[in-house]
């Protein structure tokens, strides 16, 4: 909103049209079909010479094109509809896990224009020494969008920890970290950090949490309210309820790899026991099929585990329902709670669906008290492993659209 000093009535105005801009920008990028001005104005209530003026705005900045016409039978020219820009502003996702570093740049449309993966143990590196390699990855996506003809306009990184409204992760059991201050880490590494004419610096986020967000964007199929499973060597959850990310009171919701399945059972990292990763997570899964010291990363182990499980090896197959069978376990503790009919199996969890879906439904409709006429719907993700650094750099973007003005000020 505009804040400067002067007159209420200048105040108003400039309100008026960051509004305006908002609404036509999103309803454009809502569209099943390139609107029209004519049927931006009859959408929105704006009357031509609005619309007009809002969307030679947009074009100006980049966030708007011109499709080309359909053919159109008969007289009269055909209205141009417009789309979302392809070589404008963008947005830089990155993601730190226990096994591999991501970068990717996903544009306006929501279109993946750079993506990368450095596998590595990041477990016995210093966090600021995992960082360093995390900014390599960074550099290289920017130069690979200015190369495209794109702006990063921000980014977003996924952490699997506790992240407070600082960007400093307060715990990653996983990956040893502790209070670790993400952001005065990265200070003077420019593709993170640094603020140009008003772009935010680098928002730090829960892994689950931007991998929930990226999901509930793929596509018009993706409901409205569900529960996401990030699934590697932690597993994460995040929670969509009508269209929102459901955080919690500080932001930490979605802990479901901590929830004990076995209240007496396996010690876990984080100084509980039983917790569900011990049953669950990847590297129990491995272990359970004999893969303990094959030394696999998260993608190639799924799909390792899905190679063996199609060819009937029966330590995969039996390692596999026994952690859908502790998934389910979890899973149907958060369905009687929030009342959820859709989950979604993310991370490396995505390829093992057709395993661990068993299972996993077979606990829902021992333990959900609804089960029986509420079904619940358990399927893989449709954007599987890249979720999460996918989920990052959509927040990017959609900061854009929710609220084009600041991205407008600084392309004037």
């Amino acid at each position: 909103m505009t804040t400067t000093s002067g007159p209420v009535g200048a105040v108003r105005q400039g309100s008026l049209r960051e509004l305006n801009l908002a609404v036509v920008l999103g309803r454009i990028a809502a569209a099943e079909r390139p609107p029209s001005r004519a049927d931006l104005a009859a959408e929105t209530g704006l009357t031509r010479a609005t619309v007009s003026a809002v969307v030679e705005d947009l074009i100006t900045g980049r966030l708007v094109t011109e499709a080309e016409p359909a053919p159109r039978a008969g007289a009269g020219r055909p209205a141009r509809g417009l789309v979302l820009a392809g070589d404008g502003p963008a947005g830089l996702g990155l993601e730190v896990n226990v096994d591999y570093l991501a970068a990717c740049v996903v544009d306006l449309a929501g279109r993946v224009r750079h993506h990368t993966v450095h596998r590595a143990d990041l477990r016995p590196l210093s966090p600021a020494d995992a960082l360093t390699r995390l900014v390599a990855l960074a550099v290289r996506a920017r130069a690979d969008a200015a190369a495209q003809g794109l702006t990063l306009a921000g980014a977003a990184l996924a952490v699997p920890g506790l992240v407070d409204d600082a960007g400093t992760v307060r715990l990653a059991p996983n990956l040893g970290w502790r209070d670790v201050p993400v952001p005065a880490l990265l200070a003077g590494h420019a593709p993170l950090t640094e603020r140009v004419d008003g772009v935010p610096p680098l928002v730090v986020d829960n892994e689950a949490n931007l991998a929930a967000l990226g999901e509930l964007h793929a596509g018009p199929a993706a409901p409205a309210s569900f529960l996401h499973i990030t699934g590697e060597v932690g597993i994460g959850a995040g929670i969509v309820l009508d269209g929102a990310l459901f955080r919690g009171t500080r932001g930490w919701s979605g802990e479901i790899g901590h929830i004990p399945v076995r209240p007496e059972g396996r010690p876990c990292r984080c100084g509980g026991r039983g917790c569900l990763e011990r049953y669950a997570g990847q590297e129990a899964i491995l272990a359970a099929a004999g893969l303990a010291e094959a030394d696999l990363p998260a993608d190639t182990a799924a799909t390792r585990l899905a190679e063996l499980a199609e060819a009937g090896s029966t330590a995969a197959l039996d390692a596999l329902h026994e952690a859908g069978t502790a998934l389910g376990v979890a899973v149907a503790a958060v369905v009687n709670l929030l009342d959820l009919d859709t989950v979604v199996l993310g991370g490396g969890y995505a390829p093992l669906a057709p395993w661990l879906r068993p299972p996993v439904l077979a606990e829902i409709s021992r333990r959900v008290l609804t089960a029986a006429w509420s079904p619940v719907t358990v399927r893989p993700a449709a954007l599987g492993a890249d979720a999460a650094v996918v989920g990052a750099a959509g927040s990017v973007v959609r900061r854009i659209i929710a609220w084009p003005s600041g991205w407008l000020a600084r392309a004037a």
